[in-house]
């Protein structure tokens, strides 16, 4: 039997229906918005591992080309491994339903999403979660739902519902949350203000309210019978009771390490300790004790924040660690800096190109290039460990494309700046936020390399411990307490405003009198870390970097550009094999040249300006001999042109044939007089 559910939403359509596809899958749901429409699923296994300590949650988004009309690309001709935006819409489904499950749920659980139908409108990461969180209502799987997502722009002081693809706003954000509360956010903004931010916030949590509900009818008509609820993996509350009383003050003194380094070391002598205690009693095992282990701390780091409003390493709840800033450290590259806070510590690096150097992305909305690359990498190195090296995973793409989110606002226009530009940034050491790390360290190397940013970029992570109506909001949070805490809520942006906005949650929702309070907060450090940045390097340089390659732009007209082309390309390779610079022309005629030095790309401009453009009466322009007669020589001159230039022209009406003083290849300034009946060029010496 077939069960849907349909509303008007943002002008359009949203239908959820399930009973037609996928029918042997714990719970499936196809939503359709406009004309795109996405088959969710969830399939979970019904018996759980005993000895399993975590939750084996996986989120899949899939884009099929066919749901676009498109074959795909390369020589399969089939889809292969995800793609940055399908890994990170994975991330965008997981954040906010990976909360709701029960706490004792291990079971492993899988959730797709598989866009089948795109029309190139509405975009399908809202209604892949609002999918994923149907599917997952109608299981019968203990699942806290349900929750629901929507998309906001801002342009003209409105906000939009849901904005088209293509349309042009100030705001791209996506909010989830259930009735209570919200759950995640993510976002980018050109500078909008902490009031307008949080009035967003506001606007989908309000929006997607209508959407919940439908979920609930769906849900009332056909939802499987529930799961029993879990069980406990083992019971340690005593164990955990036991460990407090016997053993607090040695826990105690490990967090009092002044380093990351120096508290892991002196928590694995405590556990020794505790470990060796209970190493006669059979009925504890080591994943009993381990996990007994890590409540006792969990619970001592946030009741000391909530009873004393300090933290382990001694600051109080909005203080910002020790910050130090280095720029041009590396003496080859385009621009560098080295960005320190506390211990997490980024390396950032830009390198400058050209048109040529965009990179091209293919999406199921169309083929567009993109000239400014950001790339975050987390060695293993930097939290002391031992890994294995591959591609990256969806935690360093996912932290890149944050990163990029928030320097991508003030990034200058092709016309202001016409090169393409790739951040790295290689996480050197990591205790906290080396997202944030990699929006300062990325900013400064930008302005190192002379890119003219609008403003300089910084970030900061916020932390949340909650008990009840008891709770404390932490600025710029360290890695143990991003472990133990119940938000990771991260803002960047300029004195302006806010430019990337990203919020997790491990509880089931979050207030707004709580976002509110962590907007503020994260405001006044936001621009206290700008202050330490601009220490270092308070603006773009007003010069290149020296090994950044120089790059001219000029328009010429559009009937002149398949001239400065040439058949199959022929006059343009030749340009560049005789000048060795790099050209791009684009269909309106703009020209960039870009090359290692100036008087390269100097002397491609001219044989450019040559061809595309005609040459000015009165002008003077350098010109080479290429054939003498006794009459004359002739000239080439202003890139291909040649002309005569008569003997009377080099010494007066007088002068007799046969005197030509000039031979081939000699060099002579001549200026141009305008043309004959015949269209020839006149010629006179300067």
């Amino acid at each position: 039997m077939i069960f849907k559910q349909e509303i008007i939403w943002g002008g359009r359509s949203l239908s959820i229906e399930t009973g037609r596809f996928a029918t042997q899958a714990t719970g499936a749901v196809v939503v359709k918005y406009g004309d795109t429409m996405v088959l969710c699923t969830v399939v979970a296994d019904t018996k759980a591992s005993a000895e399993r300590d975590f939750f084996p949650l996986t989120v899949n988004y899939i884009e099929k080309a066919y749901s676009a009309g498109k074959i795909p690309g390369g020589f399969i001709k089939r889809e292969g491994r995800p793609s940055e935006r399908e890994t990170l819409v994975s991330r965008l489904i997981d954040r906010p339903i990976r909360p709701l499950f029960h706490k004792n749920f291990r079971n492993e659980t899988q959730v797709m999403c598989t866009v089948l139908s795109f029309d190139g409108v509405n975009d399908a990461d809202v209604i892949s979660i609002i999918g994923a969180s149907a599917a997952l209502t109608i299981s019968g799987i203990p699942f806290l739902g349900p929750i629901a997502a929507a998309k906001v722009g801002y342009q003209d002081g409105k906000f939009i519902l849901n904005p088209q693809i293509g349309s042009e706003t100030d705001l791209d954000l996506v909010i989830a949350g259930s009735q209570d509360g919200v759950l995640m956010v993510e976002s980018g903004a050109r500078e909008l203000s902490e009031k307008d931010m949080l009035a967003s916030l506001k606007f989908g949590y309000e929006s997607f309210q209508p959407v919940i509900d439908i979920i609930t009818k769906l849900a009332e008509e056909c939802a499987k019978d529930p799961w029993d609820e879990p069980a406990p993996a083992a019971e340690i509350q005593g164990i955990v009771s036991e460990i407090s009383g016997k053993f607090l003050n040695d826990i105690e003194k490990a967090y009092g390490g002044k380093s990351k380094h120096d508290r892991n070391e002196a928590l694995s002598k405590a556990k020794q300790k505790i470990t060796e205690h209970y190493k006669d009693n059979d009925e504890i095992t080591e994943e009993i004790l381990g996990e007994a282990f890590s409540e006792v701390c969990e619970n001592f780091v946030r009741s000391k924040i909530l009873d004393t409003g300090k933290r382990i390493d001694g600051r109080d709840t909005k203080n910002i660690r020790d910050i130090s800033v280095d720029v041009s450290v590396l003496p080859k590259t385009h621009g560098s800096a080295v960005f320190q806070r506390g211990e997490t510590q980024v390396l950032a690096v830009t390198t400058l190109g050209t048109a040529q150097d965009e990179q091209m992305v293919d999406s199921l909305a169309g083929e567009y290039k993109e000239r400014f690359m950001l790339h975050y990498n987390f060695p293993p190195f930097s939290v002391g460990e031992i890994g294995r090296l591959g591609t990256p995973g969806r935690r360093e793409v996912g932290h890149g494309k944050l990163a990029w989110r928030a320097v991508d606002a003030v990034i200058p226009s092709k016309n202001e700046f016409p090169y393409s530009f790739r951040v790295v940034s290689e996480v050197l050491s990591c205790n906290g936020s080396s997202s944030m790390a990699t929006v300062c360290g990325a900013s400064l190397a930008l302005m190192d390399a002379g890119v003219p940013l609008k403003n300089a970029v910084a970030g900061i992570a916020m932390g949340l411990v909650i008990e009840d109506d008891k709770y404390e909001i932490l600025s710029d949070i360290m890695g143990e307490e991003d472990h133990i805490g119940d938000m990771d809520f991260k803002v960047a942006g300029t004195v302006n405003g806010i430019t990337a906005l990203q919020m997790d949650i491990k509880v089931t929702s979050v207030t707004f009198e709580i976002l509110e309070k962590a907007i503020k907060q994260a405001h006044i450090g936001r621009l206290c870390i700008l202050n330490e940045m601009s220490k270092g390097l308070g603006t773009h340089r007003v010069e290149l970097n020296v090994n950044a390659p120089k790059m001219v732009n000029i328009v010429i007209p559009k009937d002149k550009i398949r001239e400065v082309i040439g058949s199959g390309g022929k006059v343009i390779r030749e340009i560049i094999d005789q000048t060795g610079v790099k050209i791009d022309i684009d269909d309106e005629g703009n020209v960039t040249v870009a090359g290692q030095n100036a008087a390269s790309v100097e002397q491609a401009l001219e044989i450019i300006r040559g061809i595309a453009l005609d040459p000015v009466v009165g002008v003077v322009y350098s010109a080479k001999v290429v054939k003498t007669m006794e009459y004359g020589a002739f000239v080439r001159f202003h890139g291909p042109r040649e002309g005569l230039l008569h003997i009377s022209e080099m010494f007066g009406k007088s002068a007799e044939k046969g005197s030509v003083s000039l031979n081939v290849g000699d060099d002579v300034e001549v200026r141009f007089l305008g043309v004959d009946h015949l269209g020839r060029p006149k010629l006179t010496c300067s």
